[in-house]
């Protein structure tokens, strides 16, 4: 299965956040939207980090009462690990598992389109095994 296959069902709507802003912005907008992360844009809207709960968290640590003023590009994680529409859904499941993220922000032609989670994954990897299970047993009750 490709991640186009997600988007499908999934939709291609990403919430962002301009990296000049502060963390009280960034959570205020996660919360709203009921998400973990923000994919974190430039004024030209091209992704350049991404900000995560993980993140926040960590940030609490650092700065502790001054957190919420804190601006994000300061607590963004700027190592960006992408995928495209054609990319394999085990695969881009390997890359979360291996790199520890939940979030894989996808490009299509260079451009952020849309954003894939590890719920996505994990909800699409569930169906296909339902699916071999059930064309499993329908073998076996034909046997």
């Amino acid at each position: 299965m490709r991640v186009k296959t997600i988007l499908a069902t999934k939709g291609a709507e990403v919430a962002t956040a301009d990296s000049g802003g502060t963390i009280s912005q960034a959570v205020t907008r996660m919360e709203g939207n009921g998400i973990g992360a923000l994919v974190i844009i430039d004024k030209a809207g091209m992704p350049v980090g991404i900000l995560s709960e993980r993140d926040i968290a960590r940030g609490v640590i650092r700065h502790g009462a001054r957190l919420t003023d804190t601006p994000i590009d300061s607590l963004m994680t700027r190592y960006l690990v992408t995928c495209k529409p054609g990319d394999s859904v085990t695969n881009i499941m390997a890359v979360m598992t291996d790199r520890r993220i939940r979030h894989v922000p996808m490009l299509r032609d260079g451009r952020l389109a849309s954003i894939i989670s590890i719920g996505d994954v994990v909800k699409v990897r569930l169906g296909e095994i339902e699916q071999e299970a059930s064309a499993l047993r329908a073998y076996i009750e034909e046997t």
